[in-house]
């Protein structure tokens, strides 16, 4: 379980803002309190609404998770991770399917700023199960290919991983005692798992390992996010005030 009088880490509860639209996004960030939850910006947001987004939420008090599993040739996600940096974000992510090389271009970009971003790396999308690895040509389930690409984003001096809360245990017990595990698929109690494969509940995540829960569906098209947010909260057990 997070410690979460470590100012690093905070509240667990990242909202994911999967909206088309800057408005609709500010709309929903204005019913939560910044204190409770950080907020995640993904591709089809930040797409569709660039960084003047991220910068508009960051007005509102929000620290920012920018999703875009940078993924291209070490040059160039070194350079974007400096851009994101540039904007204040608390968390940035690449995959680390990208290799050392790549990862170890993104760590190096971030060396220079006095208050650097976290930097994670996405190991197997939670949507993702053994027939679509084996597509890729990776013979192996998903809990296998997580740990290998965990360990390389640690031995390149990453700060943690996104991965499902069913493959928190076991990463929690291989990985550095400080490693973050930030894990997508969180889902209510009886909500729809949606497009994901390897969902769990908020409270079975953290007793799990994660250090950080994604939460997307069950707060931002809840009848009153503000209640869902600090309903998942406080089943937490937490003091959640950073």
């Amino acid at each position: 379980m997070a410690d979460l009088d470590n100012p690093v880490l905070g509240s667990p509860l990242i909202v994911a803002l999967d909206y088309g639209s800057a408005e609709d996004a500010l709309r929903l960030a204005r019913q939560l309190d910044p204190k409770m939850v950080r907020l995640k910006v993904g591709k089809q947001l930040f797409t569709a609404a660039g960084p003047s987004v991220v910068l508009a939420l960051q007005d509102l008090g929000f620290e920012i998770f920018l999703d875009l599993k940078f993924h291209d040739i070490p040059n160039t996600v070194g350079r974007a991770v400096a851009a994101a940096a540039e904007m204040g974000v608390w968390m940035v992510n690449v995959h680390a399917s990208g290799g050392s090389r790549m990862m170890l271009a993104a760590r190096d970009a971030l060396s220079g700023f006095a208050k650097r971003p976290y930097l994670v790396a996405v190991t197997v999308l939670t949507s993702m199960q053994r027939a679509d690895l084996a597509e890729l040509g990776w013979d192996a389930e998903p809990i296998d290919r997580v740990c290998e690409l965990a360990a390389l984003a640690e031995k390149v001096g990453l700060d943690g991983v996104v991965c499902s809360a069913a493959e928190a245990t076991l990463l929690s017990q291989r990985q550095r005692p400080d490693f973050l595990l930030v894990t997508p698929g969180i889902r209510q109690a009886g909500d729809d798992a949606g497009d994901q494969r390897r969902v769990v509940t908020p409270s079975d995540a953290m007793a799990a390992g994660a250090t950080h829960l994604v939460v997307g569906r069950s707060i931002t098209e809840a009848h009153d996010p503000a209640a869902t947010a600090t309903q998942i909260v406080e089943s937490l057990n937490i003091n959640a005030s950073r």
